[in-house]
């Protein structure tokens, strides 16, 4: 469980799952086990922050990404093995880096900051991308996390020169007779030009192959990718899409993101900015990014909207909440965290809300709007397309559950919002992360605050 980038600054907490409060039937906060004590792990101050950390499920290893660093922890938080990730000689400025061209930029000694940290279990191996050099990739071995790779030779190499730790999300897609694919999804910081914000890439055995991290497809006009249009930054300068979470289900993978776009408030002439929650889809086996769909997602509790996605966390339902909810208990729920309102990205208010969606009611609204557009009803209608008004193309056939999506018709947005099922509130103490799992039928949720809480 990560919470607020604060709580990382120097030291990592484990609690097993001990809080220091439960509530009780009445609402009544208790005390447990107050004196028990964390286990803890502090890294080098001198090295700035955690970024990121994945636990292996089969050894209890942990991975823990830092500035500068790769730590592989014990599962009582002692150090087994450090990498060295930086510094090094770079200009975020240099595209192609000088690694791969003279850059006429001055070069500085500059921190490698831990973007995104994903197990390949099928290759018992870690992939680690940081900010240096455009934001490039290391695979590293599990065991001892010696290099196997670092592909920097070729464009499709570099992920995004932003050097914010949130700001790119990976999702393996395995199989079993071939390689695997990485989904990969990331700002680009005003880079369209140089940065699909998702793509999808091969993900070779030989962590030296010439492919690796190459796109699944690349033709003169097709490839596996999505680019934001150039013109979309005349509309709103700092446009970006904020990549919160992603995981894979049934034929599908997902992302839960966070995108400004221009509104015109009810009663007014004037449009202004806000930033909307959206969930992405796209089938496994697309490799032209025909099926292509956002859908925008939001909670309401007591007239308060919440809007603002800070973290997301896939579960199954359990037999109690599936009961409840009218779905099995095999069915995957969606557990989100939203602040309120909608205006403030970096600044979110405190008032936050704990909300569930039943995947597959979003996925029967994306094949409601599908069908709706292959009739040729409506737009595209996606706020970041150069042209907003491109009309729907009909077309005679059947779309089902799987869909994959034609060379029209996308990419597609959905424009009516989801609303999730509101199960708590916090008004002073913002929700800032979520896991959930199922115990005895019953679903159980952890929540990570501002403060550094934790919540069952």
């Amino acid at each position: 469980l990560i919470m607020s980038p604060a709580m990382w600054k120097w030291t990592c907490l484990v609690s097993h799952l001990l809080l220091s409060t439960t509530v009780s039937p009445l609402g009544r906060q208790q005390p447990l086990h107050p004196k028990r004590p964390f286990i803890t792990f502090t890294g080098d101050q001198a090295e700035g922050n955690f970024n990121h950390l994945v636990v292996d499920d089969r050894t209890g290893h942990i991975y823990l990404g830092a500035v500068n660093r790769i730590y592989k922890l014990s599962s009582d938080l002692k150090v087994l093995v450090t990498h060295q990730t930086g510094p090094d000689e770079d200009n975020p400025k240099c595209y192609p880096p000088r690694i791969v061209q003279t850059c006429n930029e001055p070069l500085t000694p500059t921190n490698n900051i831990n973007k995104m940290l994903l197990i390949d279990y099928k290759e018992n191996r870690l992939i680690a991308c940081g900010s240096l050099y455009q934001g490039i990739c290391k695979l590293l071995r599990l065991d001892d996390l010696f290099k196997l790779g670092e592909p920097f030779h070729k464009k499709e190499h570099y992920l995004s020169g932003v050097n914010e730790s949130g700001s790119v999300f990976g999702v393996i897609v395995s199989y079993s007779n071939m390689d695997d694919k990485l989904f990969i999804a990331t700002a680009v910081d005003g880079k369209p030009e140089y940065f699909p914000t998702i793509s999808s890439r091969k993900l070779t055995k030989n962590s030296e192959a010439d492919g690796m991290f190459a796109y699944v497809f690349h033709d003169e006009f097709v490839a596996s990718m999505i680019k934001i249009p150039s013109d979309t930054f005349t509309i709103i300068p700092d446009f970006d899409i904020y990549y919160i979470y992603g995981f894979s289900s049934g034929n599908f993978v997902y992302f839960l993101t966070l995108q400004p776009e221009m509104i015109s408030p009810p009663g007014s002439t004037t449009k202004e900015q806000v930033y909307t929650s959206k969930l992405v889809r796209l089938c496994k086996e697309d490799t032209a990014f025909n099926s292509y769909v956002e859908v925008p997602i939001g909670c309401e509790k007591n007239g308060v909207e919440y809007r603002l996605l800070q973290a997301a966390y896939l579960s199954k339902a359990g037999a109690i909440l599936a009961k409840s909810l009218g779905v099995g208990p095999e069915d995957d729920i969606l557990f989100t965290v939203f602040s309120k309102g909608q205006k403030r990205k970096m600044k979110s208010l405190d008032e936050s809300a704990l909300c569930i969606f039943v995947l597959k009611k979003i996925n029967d609204r994306i094949k409601d709007r599908l069908q709706s557009c292959y009739r040729g009803e409506g737009t595209l209608d996606l706020a970041w397309l150069k042209v907003k008004d491109i009309p729907c193309s009909s077309a005679l056939l059947t779309i089902d559950d799987n869909f994959c999506g034609l060379d029209m018709n996308a990419p597609l947005g959905v424009s009516s919002m989801v609303r999730g099922l509101p199960i708590f509130t916090e008004d002073g103490d913002r929700m800032t992360s979520v896991i959930a799992y199922v115990y005895k039928n019953h679903s159980l949720a952890f929540v990570g605050t501002k403060s550094g809480k934790l919540k069952k």
